[in-house]
Formats: structure tokens, sequence, C-alpha cells
């Protein structure tokens, strides 16, 4: 069945779309209809997150079906990518260049000149709160930083759609609840923002829609909301890593939504279990900025992930 093509110039469109690399799978048959909004793709490592984002950007192209960008298809690459903002999950940088001269080098091959360039870097680089450190070399940057500098790049020529793979990766929390306000900006001014992650904790309060992805198949779509109220037997776990381990271990394992928090071997982390993700991260918020804690990551750990998205697919808790 084809897919609707009515929405075609204003939404993102897989019509029964696979890509194969050699004999492996990278998704298969793949129907999906991304309306203007935040979109999240949710499912653990090798499940098509990835290829799904590079099909939509162009730099794949399907072994069947077709995919079409606002009307567009890869057969027309500027005028994609004029409309198109992509932010990779892995860090590349040319040697020796600022957080400033990247962006603005960027918008240079874009086609902009000197003062429009300087101009929208500028912008885009205070968009993700990087102003006063945009003269510093990428090289260094701390990770979430990098992570930000990625998506100032991705934002800086204004595109309608935005593809960003594991932009809250490495963030610490309030660099994360900052990145989400400006999603949701952005999102009211009707731009496509698809956005993959491991934490559905996360998608789904961001996302206006979820794509759960497995072993390259959508197995589910649409909203998905209190699927961790419903999995006591596995909580989320969640690696902090950061200056006051102990302090942050002692305080947060007061509280009754969290069954455990274990300070790593280097003292410089803690893994946190927790039934309610959405209080865990709110409350880390306050715990971090009282105590002066700082924060170099906030991440999943996979083991967890995993096994969250095989109760999801193989428990009966898919949504349609």
């Amino acid at each position: 069945m084809s897919a609707p093509q009515a929405t075609a110039t204003h939404s993102i469109v897989f019509d029964n779309v696979s890509r194969f690399y050699g004999e492996v799978l990278g998704v298969n048959r793949v129907h999906l209809v991304l309306e203007p909004g935040i979109t999240g793709l949710v499912g653990p490592n090798g499940s098509g997150k990835s290829t799904l984002m590079n099909l939509m950007t162009g730099l794949l192209r399907p072994t069947r079906g077709n995919v079409s960008v606002l009307g567009l298809t890869p057969d027309q690459p500027q005028e994609l990518f004029r409309r198109i903002g992509y932010c990779s999950q892995f860090d590349s940088f040319p040697r020796g260049l600022s957080g400033f001269e990247l962006v603005y080098s960027f918008l240079r091959v874009h086609g902009h000149v000197h003062s429009s360039a300087r101009a929208m870097a500028d912008f885009a680089i205070d968009q993700v709160g990087l102003t006063d450190a945009a003269g510093r070399p990428v090289a260094g940057y701390s990770k979430g930083m990098r992570q930000r500098i990625k998506l100032a790049q991705a934002m800086s020529h204004n595109p309608e759609v935005l593809v960003l793979d594991e932009p809250l990766n490495g963030l610490d929390p309030m660099a994360r609840a900052d990145v989400i306000g400006l999603f949701k900006k952005l999102r009211e001014e009707g731009r496509h923002i698809i956005v993959s992650s491991h934490i559905l904790h996360e998608v789904d309060v961001i996302s206006d829609r979820v794509v759960l992805l497995n072993s390259g198949y959508v197995v589910a779509e649409g909203e998905i909301q209190g699927v961790r109220d419903e999995m006591e037997e596995h909580p989320m776990q969640v690696l902090l890593r950061c200056d006051q381990p102990s302090l942050v271990a002692s305080e947060i394992f007061r509280e009754d939504y969290v069954v455990g928090a274990q300070v790593q071997v280097d003292r410089e982390g803690v893994l946190i279990s927790t039934r309610e993700p959405g209080r865990f991260f709110l409350n880390l918020n306050r715990l971090v900025v009282e105590h002066g804690v700082a924060v170099e990551s906030v991440t999943p750990a996979d083991d967890d992930v995993r096994a969250l998205y095989e109760y999801l697919i193989e428990g009966g808790g898919q949504a349609s």
C-alpha cells in the first residue's frame, strides 16, 4: 500500500522503504508519514534509527521503496540540503577550528556571504548557549559542548527539517533542559524535529509522536505514555558522571522513586535505578543546583535499556 500523497509537500514520507547492507538488514518495509512537530525515534543500538535518519537526509538510498522530504527526493540534493539540518551522533571536527569558525565555515560552504554567515553563526551559537565559548577550539570542548555546537551547525542555515541523532546524549541536566526547550520552540515555529534516543522517557516527554524500532522494523508508532508505570520489574538505570557521586547517591537514595544508587569504582560516577524517571530528572536538576554538583554526563545503562525494549516488544506493551 502506498503512503498518502496529499500532504507530501509538508511531510516526510517513507513509502514501503527497505535498506539492506549486503545481506544485513538496515530497515525493512517502512511505511511512515511524519507531519511537522517533534518525532522521537526510539530503539536500542542496531534497531534502525540511524539508517532511517540517513535515508531521510539523502545520505543513503533505499534498496526498495521511496523516500521524500517536503516533496523532495534524494535526486534533488542541493534543494534537499538547504531544507534539512543534520546532527550526527558522531564527533568529527576539522583540526584547530573554534566553535564559531566551525559554524561560520559551514554557512560559507552553504553559499552565504561573509556578513550574513557571521550573523547566522552568532545567532545559532547563542541559541544553544555557547556564545561565551564560541572563540575556543572545539577540540577543548566537553562532550556536552560538542553536542551543542553540532546542533548549532545543524540549525544555522534555518532549515525546515532538523534530523538529530542522539542529540541529548552527554548533556548535563541544565543543558538538557535548555535544549529540550529549544526543540519545543522550533516545534511552535512549524518545523520538523526528528530526534533519536535510547531514553524512552525523554522522547515521550518532548515528542508529539514516537516511532519505536526494533531490528529494522517499525513495531509501534503514535503516543506512548505511561510505559514506565507498567514496568516496575524493569526500573530505569541512569549513569551520572559527576564530581560528587557519594553526595548524589546519599541524597537521591532518600527519594521514594529511587530503588538503587551505587557509586562507581572510579569514584567519578553513580549508577541510579528509578521507577519514576520523570520525578528523577526533575529532582536531579534541583539537587545539582542546590549542592553545586558539576555534572559531566547523564546516560542510560545500555543493558537496562535493551531489557526495556525486549519487554515492550515481546511482552505485549506495543502501541499502535
